[in-house]
């Protein structure tokens, strides 16, 4: 079931992004790229307040990121008009902290979870060691290295 997010509510919801932070989008769609190849959901975010808005070269297969246009738009505003045409409206869900986005969402029998409950489910299903802030270097054993020389021919190199 894909995601339809209202991206600054979300932000506001997590602990470790600040709406302050001037790549505060950024570092949400990060998140989203690992929720999303974790989960294998396709996740559509809206931002407000971008400059010329439309799509972002941000996006990737998994997740879509739309800026609304400053001074034009909305990203409420955007995502009603993507609910108004969804043909498959209850295969999505929308994520806002918008009653009136909810609502509207509701009304066309799409499921609704609050921006805080997907900030709780984005945190619990991000690895404990991505939550801390460690980067991850795989390791890989001489075993494992000889395992793969013997699967695929060749020789180890000494």
């Amino acid at each position: 079931m894909p995601y339809l997010i209202d991206g600054h509510n979300l932000i506001a919801c997590l602990p470790d992004i600040s709406l302050d932070d001037p790549n505060d989008e950024g570092q949400l769609v990060n998140k989203l790229k690992g929720f999303a190849a974790r989960t294998r959901k396709k996740c559509a975010v809206i931002f407000d307040h971008g400059l010329p808005g439309g799509s972002s070269s941000l996006s990737t297969r998994g997740v879509q990121v739309t800026f609304a246009a400053a001074h034009h738009s909305s990203a409420d505003d955007i995502i009603k008009r993507r609910i108004n045409k969804t043909n498959d409206a209850p295969n999505w869900i929308v994520v806002s902290s918008d009653l009136e986005v909810l609502s509207h969402a509701r009304r066309h029998r799409m499921k609704c979870v609050t921006s805080t409950q997907f900030a709780r489910l984005l945190q619990s299903s991000q690895p404990e060691r991505e939550r801390r802030g460690e980067e991850i270097h795989p390791t890989v054993s001489e075993e494992e290295i000889d395992e793969l020389y013997q699967a695929f021919g060749g020789e180890p190199e000494e």
